[in-house]
């Protein structure tokens, strides 16, 4: 029997209870918070959370799983086939 080197990816699950409560399953990591925004690393690429007075209730990183609490104005996920930078990184290939 085959044993496999990685565990498998956390199914990724965005649950919005109105715009007060927000739990995220399939979270890898969070990258930078305050209480503005939440940038986080999900089995689905990464997404930003805006809004006023988030606060991150709960994470448990070994379950995948974030708890946020507060207004929650945008759930965004960055488009990472885009180039990243400005215009003078991608004409100098940076």
């Amino acid at each position: 029997m085959p044993y496999d080197t990685l565990p498998p990816a956390a199914a990724h699950r965005v649950e919005l209870d109105g715009r007060e409560r927000l739990i995220v399953s399939g979270v890898d990591d969070v990258d930078r918070f305050d209480e503005n925004e939440i940038v986080m690393t999900t089995s689905a690429g990464t997404l930003i959370v805006t809004g006023e007075s988030l606060h991150i209730g709960k994470l448990s990183l070994d379950g995948g799983e974030l708890h946020v609490d507060g207004r929650i104005d945008s759930l965004l996920y960055e488009d990472t086939d885009r180039p990243s930078g400005g215009l003078l990184s991608r004409l100098f290939g940076g």
